[in-house]
């Protein structure tokens, strides 16, 4: 199947805590573990803050790309995001189909949550 890793850190230097303001960039790995390529479309986040208020993003690809990614092989790419309170947590879904036959549909990839702290880097799943 497809292994999405995850692993986040807190940027000190774009953050202003004065104002609310707590930047974490985060890198995800994603593996193709299957005999089939696979391509990426779309992406949806869900981010919530430490107040537990949450926010839903959908966008096409990642980093402006969809990229495919070829079995045995993995696509890695960082990005960032901006939250109010110093903790908070992703989590979401890669949309992606098998572009070696006509017409495959395609499938949802979980992300499984993920924190974003101050307090330090979300290592535990990679």
């Amino acid at each position: 199947g497809i292994r999405v890793q995850v692993r986040s850190v807190y940027i000190e230097g774009r953050s202003l805590p004065s104002r609310g303001q707590y930047f974490f960039a985060y890198r995800i790995r994603i593996t193709n573990n299957s005999d089939r390529p696979v391509q990426l479309l779309r992406r949806h986040w869900i981010i919530t803050d430490g107040n537990g208020k949450t926010e839903n993003v959908w966008g096409i690809g990642v980093i402006g790309e969809q990229p495919v990614i070829l079995p045995r092989t993995g696509f890695e790419y960082s990005s960032a995001c901006p939250l109010s309170t110093p903790t908070g947590r992703m989590e979401g879904d890669f949309e992606m189909k098998h572009i070696d036959r006509v017409g495959s549909p395609s499938f949802n990839v979980a992300i499984a949550p993920f924190s974003l702290s101050t307090l330090g880097d979300d290592a535990d799943t990679f």
